[in-house]
Order: C-alpha cells, then sequence, then structure tokens
C-alpha cells in the first residue's frame, strides 16, 4: 500500500488497523467446530440449504438497502447529504460507523436468543435473517463514509464484502481482499488512463468468480452453518443463537469499516493507487 505524504497520526493508525485486518486469518474455531460436528453440520443443510442461502442473498439486497435509514446517518452525521461524508472527516465517520456497529451486534444478538430457543427448527428463520441483516449493515456503514452502493460497482463492492467477512480459508479472503481493491480502483479512479482502466477491468474479470450466488452462497453455507452447530441443541439453542449472531455480524462490520475507511483514503488522496 502506497501511503501519501503529510498524513495525521489518526490516519495513520487507520490504514496500520486496515492492513491487520486484511492479513487476520479467518477463526479456526470455525473450521474445528465443522470437523467434530459433522453429523449436525449436515442436518442443518437439510434444514438451511445452500440453495437457500442463495436466494437469501439474491432476494435479500434490496431490502438491506431500502432499510439502511439515510436520514439517520445524514441526521448523525451534521449533514444534509450522505455524499458529504466522502470528503469531511474520517474520524466521524468511524464514530458513526462504530454505533452502527455496536446497535447491530445488539440487533443481531437479540434475534438469535429468540430463534435459539427453537433448537434446529428456529434456524430456518433465523439464517436468512442474520444474511439481510449483514447486508443491511454493510449498507449502512458504508453511507457513514459517503457511499450508498446502489449501482453495479456498489453492489459487487457489497458481496466482495460479505464474501471477505465469512472467509472460510485464507485463501478465499485474500481473493476478497483483492478485488475489494481492484472495484476500488474502478470507483474512485473514473478519469484515469483507458490503459489502466482496461487493466483493472481484466483484474474484475478474472476473480468475478468470488461473486457469483452460487459461490457465495457456499461460502456463507460452509461458515454459517459451522458457527451454529451448538444452536441446533434446545438446551443451549439461546444462548449460543445469540453469542454466535453477535460473532458473525461483528465480523462483518469490522470488514466494512476497513474496507470502506480504505475507500475513503484512496479516494482522498491519503492512499496513492497503484494500477495492476
Amino acid at each position: 500500500m502506497a501511503i501519501t505524504k503529510n498524513l495525521g497520526e489518526y490516519e495513520k493508525e487507520q490504514i496500520r488497523a486496515i492492513e491487520e485486518w486484511k492479513n487476520q486469518k479467518p477463526p479456526v474455531i470455525v473450521s474445528a467446530f465443522g470437523v467434530v460436528m459433522f453429523p449436525i453440520s449436515l442436518l442443518i443443510q437439510t434444514f438451511v440449504p445452500r440453495s437457500a442461502i442463495r436466494r437469501a442473498i439474491s432476494g435479500t439486497s434490496w431490502a438491506a438497502e431500502l432499510f439502511a435509514d439515510e436520514g439517520d446517518v445524514m441526521r448523525k452525521g451534521g449533514v444534509s447529504e450522505v455524499d458529504a461524508l466522502r470528503t469531511k472527516d474520517l474520524k466521524l465517520s468511524d464514530k458513526l460507523a462504530n454505533e452502527i456497529h455496536n446497535w447491530a451486534i445488539g440487533i443481531a444478538s437479540a434475534e438469535g436468543v429468540g430463534s435459539g430457543m427453537w433448537g434446529i427448527y428456529g434456524l430456518a428463520l433465523d439464517i436468512p435473517f442474520v444474511i439481510t441483516f449483514a447486508l443491511r449493515t454493510i449498507h449502512k456503514i458504508g453511507l457513514c463514509y459517503g457511499y450508498r452502493n446502489k449501482d453495479e460497482k456498489g453492489k459487487s463492492f457489497v458481496l466482495a464484502l460479505l464474501s471477505a467477512a465469512s472467509a472460510n480459508t485464507v485463501s478465499e479472503k485474500a481473493e476478497a481482499v483483492k478485488l475489494l481493491r481492484a472495484i476500488d480502483v474502478m470507483i474512485t479512479k473514473q478519469t484515469m488512463k483507458a490503459i489502466a482502466e482496461k487493466a483493472v477491468q481484466q483484474q474484475l474479470g478474472k476473480e468475478a468468480v468470488l461473486l457469483s450466488m452460487k459461490n457465495l452462497g457456499r461460502q456463507l453455507g460452509i461458515n454459517i452453518t459451522e458457527r451454529k452447530i451448538l444452536q441446533a441443541i434446545p438446551a443451549i439453542g439461546a444462548a449460543v443463537g445469540g453469542s454466535v449472531n453477535a460473532w458473525f455480524i461483528n465480523d462483518v462490520a469490522w470488514a466494512a469499516r476497513r474496507a470502506f475507511q480504505e475507500r475513503w483514503l484512496i479516494e482522498n488522496d491519503r492512499i496513492a493507487v497503484e494500477f495492476p
């Protein structure tokens, strides 16, 4: 990452944190649960097949955008248009995002407790909810930095974010992070030379497979199913449901915050973009 001169200490700290997030490995406990409790994992997939997860991704994205509530962000950010936050102040955007992050964890946890009381039967409603809520959280955190993400590039960015947050392996996360940077270049450097634009488009083409509903559905299916294995047991389902939903949404919110921070820093010329 090429950093420009005259950065404040706060921005330097955030750039370091972004790099730490990129290099952070997916939680090992997810894979460990999947191996130890494989039979329960198969049972969960019977109740909530991966095809249902793919439908949840494609069918709820519009709802996540609709309920992101721009007015709330504008009011708390002291701006008349969300776009103004794209150049206002990174620390302010981070403060707004932190409030949404904490609120999202609380809502997800409460829903998980309620659905967890029903054990495996509650997962049929819980998993589509947590996917919709994850997308809504990404969209609303994006608004904190001035980004609506309603065009095709923006929607691709949101899905790449979800892919990074739900990665099951180091390579899955690395590919998602690589794609996020490629989309950043396309979004923030609209006036770049034709040869550079062509190079980025080629990279997007190579990585676009990550954003197919089938692949993202598979990835999310593994990640969420393995996190929620213990939730299938009625005696402890409520406690586990709340903590697991909070865990997943926390991962999603941090991915959104770091990715939108980086886009903000690139767009405001705090990080120099190197064309592929």
